[in-house]
């Protein structure tokens, strides 16, 4: 390890991030991958038929579209195309019918009957000031904000639960179970303080930059990162796990991109105090239950709406969802799931064969649960699809403990690096002046167990480096 500036462990979206900072700061870089491929979060493979390329983790990338960081690299010259659905997002309700996100404020609004009023003057405000708000929302909490106006304005409507937040905005039902779906993304229930944040930071997005998907794959972002970083001189290794800090001893400064549960294996006795105090008190949230389809035709959605949509929110109405965002924190899953899903298909058809398509979706259950949601799953999709079931050639079902098989970061199936509880996006994964350092000289954490949490932008590893290079590092 004496032959580089700096080690990166772990090559998920932020390891790479923060190795290609280093690079671009002169520094010599090798990012170590345990898997035998690169990516965590952002892999892709053929997991049901042959042919059929699903995404086996994170699917759709409002927050790549909107992070700072990314709009640094050129991952277009590196093999990365962008795909932007008509909609960013569609939820059927009973009966029919489906009330959309699409990217203007006031298109979404207008079909918002009563509520347009109220919709508008909720996220107009905020999709303007945008450029102001996207460093401080993508950053740490506890920092001086370089817009204050704006951001109190955020903050006065962010700090809400997300169903306070729906019933005083919002009169009518479509409206309430738009922002719903878009505020169940937090993992929380909707009920703790501050869930509201997550809708409209969803909702914020996908008017201001879209919830766009990758062609080809999630895998295709980790690859364009990866060609970026090698043509400016780093280095990957896969199938070479890191397990003690001492194994990288002489290198000057070291990135994990791991969560504070791997951290206190590598550090072993060299981390003590408070700091490891907070890391053993750190919060995993919530787990995830994963569905991949290989499909013989398209999802028959009821609404055809549902159609143009990269992502459906599975749901009904403000209530149902609320009650299923519920029950994952007292260790309950629900006959009722809120379902996320995406069909990338609709719009991305090289990933399956020719007039064949693949199909996404997940809900949210207790962490480590054992629980298989494939028929709770299912029934919701039928629900607003009759008929899917009779389109399946093949699925693929993961559980918590299957996910966190697959990628050690994922906890207990948790997706997020960690809950999403309001105090803990504050002091995470401790409450320090700089985050990302740890109390070890020259290592620091740069996964989304540091801010600004889960969600495919690398800001956690950009900004992780930044601060290992004003540090000397």
């Amino acid at each position: 390890m004496n032959g580089y500036d700096a080690v990166v462990v772990g090559s998920g979206p932020n390891g790479l991030a923060a190795a290609i900072e280093l690079a671009r700061a002169g520094r010599s870089v090798l990012v170590r991958e345990a898997a035998d491929g690169i990516g965590g979060g952002l892999r892709s493979g053929e997991v049901t038929l042959p042919g059929f390329v699903h995404d086996l983790c994170s699917a759709i990338h409002p927050m790549a579209a909107a992070s700072p960081f990314f709009r640094t690299v050129p991952l277009q010259e590196h093999g990365l195309e962008w795909v932007e659905p008509p909609l960013p997002l569609a939820h059927p309700l009973d009966g029919g019918e489906a009330v959309v996100l699409r990217r203007s404020v006031e298109a979404t609004a207008e079909e918002l009957g009563g509520d347009a009023g109220a919709y508008a003057r909720a996220f107009q405000p905020l999709v303007d000031a945008w450029p102001q708000l996207e460093g401080a929302l993508l950053g740490p909490l506890v920092r001086l904000p370089r817009h204050p106006f704006p951001l109190a304005r955020f903050g006065l409507e962010a700090i809400w639960p997300a169903t306070t937040f729906a019933r005083r905005r919002f009169r009518d039902e479509p409206a309430r179970a738009l922002f719903a779906g878009l505020a169940a993304h937090s993992i929380i229930s909707l009920d703790r303080i501050a869930s509201a944040s997550f809708g409209l930071v969803l909702g914020l997005t996908g008017h201001a930059v879209g919830w766009p998907l990758p062609r080809g794959g999630s895998q295709s972002i980790a690859d364009a990162l990866a060609s970026y970083l090698r043509s400016l001189g780093g280095e990957i290794v896969t199938g070479a796990p890191v397990e003690s800090l001492e194994e990288l001893s002489g290198t000057r400064t070291i990135l994990c991109d791991v969560t504070p549960r791997q951290l206190l294996g590598l550090a072993g006795d060299r981390l003590g105090g408070r700091y490891r105090q907070a890391l053993e008190r750190y919060r995993y949230g919530p787990g995830v239950f994963k569905l991949d389809w290989a499909l013989s035709g398209p999802i028959p959605w009821a609404a055809p709406e549902c159609a143009q949509a990269g992502t459906v929110h599975l749901g009904g109405t403000l209530d149902e969802i609320a009650a299923s965002e519920r029950g994952p924190e007292r260790g309950e899953t629900s006959d009722r799931p809120f379902v996320l899903l995406a069909q990338p298909t609709m719009f991305d058809p090289s990933r399956a064969p020719d007039g064949r398509h693949t199909a996404w979706g997940y809900c949210h259950v207790p962490n480590g649960s054992t629980v298989d949601m494939t028929d709770a799953i299912e029934r919701q999709i039928e629900r607003f699809a009759p008929g899917f079931g009779e389109r399946v050639l093949a699925r693929s079902a993961m559980g918590p403990a299957d996910l966190e098989r697959r990628n050690a970061n994922l906890v207990g199936g948790d997706i997020a690096g960690g809950s999403n509880a309001l105090r803990q996006l504050i002091a995470r994964p401790a409450l320090r002046p700089v985050p990302y350092s740890t109390p070890i000289e020259g290592v620091y954490l740069c996964s989304a167990s540091t801010p600004p949490g889960g969600g495919v932008h690398g800001m956690c590893g950009y900004l992780a480096a930044r601060a290992a290079l004003r540090a000397g590092g």
